[in-house]
């Protein structure tokens, strides 16, 4: 028997969903996901190699963590700040993309972010209306669509393949235009493949949003990150009249091996920068100034760590692809940029596998994860079933044992 100020299971049943249709339509990050698998059956014990984060295994130059131990002693620090961010640090982030992409811009068309992932969704949310469509090239980042999605927005994928080097043409970007495009979100060098676009197809690319009054977000986060001889080219620089019609993300996480730091930023247009940090003002407010203290030493301070990461990037890029490409089934092509593989695994799907035939490359990771204990991300959260992401942001050691034992289990597919 109930008491008397007991509700009755009536009162407390209700009658629609407990989380909204906006939120619960969000699917958690599988790259996050990965990496958490991996890690928990470490703490468990097993000797998991996880290839799934997209997080450089260096720690944060010293020179940055100094300058945030002086800042945390700093009482100016330990109060609200402004929500668009420090102005001395606005105007660093101007004068850092100035230098190392051309692109001049003002301190008021820079807004911090709480990490690259806020600059993202804050960019769809600044730009687009509802039913509003964005053109996506596959493979792509996981948490583009959703950003998309959540800020009212249509994804319209446009696949691409190694066939092309995983790069999207204007013809294919054309095919998917229609009367409600708003937006194409543009990445070079790219997350997951590491495809860099050359200048020629930047300006194509750049050209024909102008000529159709698309918007472009670029994420720019790798960069710094690039090789052999190669250069990631900005829209806005390769066609100035773009500027207008053009958002910039970006942030330390990368460059400066500062994925824990959540510091980024984004740049555009002085109205759309100003919405942006209205938002900003009731969803977050300011960035966590020790942070912010911490990133402006980075982009005002030397290369020389960020010099010293990708070389041993380059070493190790081409030791993955050299050990992935000796695997039957398997097709690597080299990527010119940031710290990931993107091999094809599709001549594997539907081969025996210690009895078993995975029909997907979502269930032949699982099968590594299982049988190699390695992790790797499938092609299914990226938009292209088939592929595997791989990470080469891991110690020289880690790679080639994580590798070889992949390797060794794939060998057996029959």
């Amino acid at each position: 028997m109930q008491g008397m100020g007991a509700p009755s299971t009536s009162q407390t049943q209700t009658t629609g969903p407990r989380v909204s249709a906006r939120i619960g339509g969000i699917s958690e990050s599988a790259t996050l996901a990965v990496d958490a698998k991996a890690k928990a059956l470490k703490a468990a014990g097993r000797p998991v190699i996880g290839f799934g984060a997209g997080e450089p295994d260096f720690p944060t130059p010293q020179a940055i963590v100094d300058a945030a131990v002086a800042a945390c002693t700093d009482p100016k620090n330990h109060r609200y700040s402004p929500a668009a961010g420090l102005p001395e640090l606005r105007e660093a982030i101007a004068a850092k993309t100035l230098r190392d992409t051309g692109y001049q811009v003002a301190a008021n068309q820079v807004l911090v972010t709480n990490g690259g992932k806020q600059a993202v969704y804050q960019a769809f949310a600044s730009l687009l209306d509802p039913g509003d469509e964005v053109i996506l090239p596959a493979p792509y980042w996981t948490t583009y669509p959703e950003a998309i999605t959540l800020a009212g927005g249509a994804p319209i994928v446009v696949p691409t393949d190694e066939s092309t080097g995983y790069l999207a043409t204007v013809e294919q970007l054309e095919a998917a235009r229609t009367d409600r495009t708003k937006v194409l979100l543009f990445c070079s060098p790219s997350n997951p493949t590491g495809a860099v676009y050359p200048r020629a197809q930047v300006e194509a690319i750049g050209r024909w949003a102008l000529q159709h009054d698309i918007w472009v977000i670029t994420d720019e986060i790798y960069e710094h990150l690039t090789y052999d001889g190669v250069k990631a080219e900005s829209i806005p620089v390769v066609v100035p009249e773009m500027a207008d019609r053009t958002v910039v993300v970006n942030g330390v996480a990368k460059t400066y091996a500062m994925t824990g730091w959540r510091v980024g930023w984004m740049i555009g247009p002085q109205d759309v920068i100003k919405a942006a940090a209205n938002l900003q003002s009731h969803l977050s407010s300011n960035v966590c100034n020790v942070a912010q203290r911490a990133a402006l030493e980075a982009v005002t301070g030397s290369l020389d760590a960020v010099s010293e990461m990708r070389e041993a990037f380059d070493r190790r890029r081409k030791t993955m692809v050299a050990l992935l490409d000796e695997i039957p089934g398997v097709h690597c092509p080299t990527p010119e940029g940031a710290f990931y593989v993107y091999p094809s695994v599709k001549q594997l799907i539907g081969k025996e596998i210690r009895g078993v035939r995975p029909q997907s490359s979502a269930e032949l990771a699982a099968l590594v994860l299982e049988h190699a204990e390695v992790a790797v991300v499938p092609g299914e959260a990226f938009g292209t079933p088939g592929y595997f992401r791989l990470s080469y942001a891991l110690g020289d050691e880690d790679l080639v044992t994580g590798v070889t034992r992949l390797a060794d289990l794939l060998k057996e597919a029959k």
